[in-house]
């Protein structure tokens, strides 16, 4: 059976592009297609040999074949946002009718209903299953990375949007089937294209967090933050809460917003000589694994998150985590009102304020000192979004639909 995987392009390393390379380990011979690559990007030295990542010799030999756009100067590192009315030209420039079967990998960039029916062998059918990770965000109101500031280029979204949102519709409707990533996810694709899916969860290298120790270390004084630093992730609450109350909080990732909420932790640290939240940066993986493993708990104040899976590494290293209550979250974390004394994985707030989250920290405290949160049962939770769990479905999936 020839495969071949789409993925909307490779810059950030994410959750997509884990759930990428786990699909290159199901299919190694599978070629990526993808509208462009960023060169020296995190996500194109996971699947290209390159000197910074020569130990990396699982995907030395992956072929990725751009599209037309990777020629088009400027194009991948600024172009690709305003213009992104030229997607549906860029997926219906390959010829994918070689195939028995396309997975596409989809979330901003409209990757689906690539398999153009019109121009396949008439005697050969190529099946496209598409692993949906959400709808396109900005095109159906959800928050994004990037916020739109000017009138002149809010008219102009608007207009591109409803153009999109169009083609996104037309083109959902040539999928042969979809996986949600979450149940939220799966609810977004019944609203907006009206089609069925079946939840897979995305993968979580949940051995690689996971503490093996015959018993587990006392949880340390620090709150761990880890995420892209942009306006949907709310950084910003974990930030503002932990400066006023003076608790230690140290921020692991990079982002635009870098800048603006390292003024704010210095405007309101309550510390006139120190503040008590750090900024990390990106750390390796190593160094975030011993930041998992040692921290008190996780913050994860993300608006309408997909699936989410920085709690389920935090679970995986035994750790809880406090969470806002919306998204794909609800579906990893268990509240501890929902599973009680050391059958919970962590703290629900809701709404998305600073007020709202100060009151689930002083909750946390109190259920931590009463002994609410077992390491071993949380670790235990986590392995249900297990790397392996994930290969096993998808493959279970495919068989069942690959005639």
């Amino acid at each position: 059976m020839r495969v071949a995987l789409v993925h909307d392009y490779l810059n950030e390393y994410g959750g997509a592009e884990r759930v990428l390379e786990a699909l290159c380990e199901i299919f190694p011979k599978a070629p990526i297609y993808t509208a462009f690559y960023i060169k020296g990007s995190p996500a194109y030295k996971r699947f290209v040999d390159t000197k910074s990542f020569s130990s990396n010799k699982r995907f030395k030999s992956k072929k990725i074949i751009a599209s037309w756009a990777q020629n088009v100067p400027f194009f991948a590192s600024y172009l690709h946002s305003p213009l992104r009315f030229l997607a549906p030209l860029i997926w219906n420039s390959f010829d994918f009718s070689q195939y028995d079967l396309v997975i596409t990998s989809s979330s901003w960039y409209v990757t689906k209903g690539v398999v153009e029916r019109k121009t396949q062998n008439a005697k050969r059918k190529t099946l496209e299953i598409c692993y949906c990770h959400t709808p396109p965000r900005y095109l159906y109101g959800y928050p994004t990375a990037k916020k739109q500031r000017g009138f002149l280029v809010k008219t102009y979204a608007l207009l591109v949007n409803h153009f999109m949102r169009v083609y996104d519709f037309e083109a959902a409707q040539r999928v042969d089937y979809f996986i949600a990533n979450s149940r939220e996810v799966a609810a977004r694709i019944k609203k907006f294209y009206r089609r069925d899916s079946t939840v897979i969860y995305p993968p979580v290298d949940t051995k690689k967090f996971e503490v093996r120790r015959s018993k587990f270390e006392v949880s340390g004084k620090y709150f761990l933050v880890v995420s892209r630093l942009v306006s949907a992730k709310r950084v910003d609450l974990a930030v503002e809460v932990c400066a006023k109350l003076g608790l230690p909080l140290k921020v692991v990732g990079t982002g635009p917003e870098m800048e603006n909420l390292k003024a704010l932790a210095k405007r309101l640290t309550t510390n006139a000589k120190r503040s008590t939240v750090e900024f990390l940066g990106g750390v390796d993986d190593k160094g975030l694994v011993k930041l998992y493993q040692n921290c008190r708990a996780v913050i994860f104040p993300a608006e309408y998150e997909d699936f989410g899976i920085v709690p389920v590494e935090a679970m995986a290293a035994g750790k809880p985590v406090i969470v806002l209550a919306q998204g794909g979250v609800l579906e990893s974390v268990i509240d501890w009102s929902k599973g009680g004394n050391g059958k919970c994985t962590g703290v629900y707030f809701d709404p998305a304020t600073t007020g709202s989250l100060t009151l689930a920290i002083n909750n946390f405290t109190d259920l931590e000192e009463k002994g609410y949160f077992d390491p071993k049962f949380i670790q235990k939770h986590a392995q249900k979004f297990s790397k392996e769990r994930f290969k096993r479905e998808i493959l279970t999936f495919v068989k069942s639909k690959v005639k």
